[in-house]
């Protein structure tokens, strides 16, 4: 009996790390897509196609983990997280704004926008994985709880698009 526990333990850990590889795959095609909106040259335009593909994410996700879905709801929890990380969730905003500064403006709020939504497309991405795979629902999230991590996601989203950036430029060259 004992062994056959621990083949049951085995296949679940192996299910949990396929679903986290699944996750990570959906992670990163989102944040391509997000970094693409944030190049949409009209001021908030790009927020609104980035807070689209951030709603689609959390969709996939949640259909992977098996957690009920409600766009509502999922709307107001990014909002939330968002909320509280204030220099994060500030600038989309900002950068936004800038598209409409002639000539400069609008290259710099692009390639800014288009950073900023990647990173923050991977945060939010990260956070509500981890919170699916330790068995939570878009019910049980506390987005005050998960602020810090949502930071520090953003700060490793900022580090994974960099490297992506570097290994286009390697390829293209």
């Amino acid at each position: 009996m004992e062994e056959l526990t621990i083949r049951e333990n085995e296949i679940n850990l192996e299910g949990y790390e396929l679903s986290e590889k699944i996750a990570d795959k959906s992670i990163r095609h989102h944040v391509y897509a997000a970094m693409a909106a944030g190049l949409i040259p009209i001021p908030f335009a790009d927020f609104a196609g980035v807070a689209g593909i951030q709603l689609n994410l959390l969709r996939k996700l949640a259909k992977e983990y098996n957690v009920p879905f409600s766009k509502d709801m999922v709307k107001n929890l990014i909002g939330a997280l968002l909320g509280g990380a204030a220099p994060a969730s500030a600038g989309p905003y900002l950068f936004s704004l800038l598209k409409a500064v002639p000539v400069v403006g609008l290259s710099v709020g692009m390639v800014s926008i288009s950073l900023v939504s990647g990173a923050s497309t991977y945060a939010i991405g990260k956070v509500f994985n981890r919170h699916f795979a330790e068995g939570g629902t878009f019910l049980t999230f506390d987005p005050r709880e998960a602020r810090a991590f949502y930071a520090e996601m953003f700060r490793d989203g900022q580090k994974v698009i960099a490297e992506l950036n570097a290994e286009k430029q390697r390829k293209d060259s």
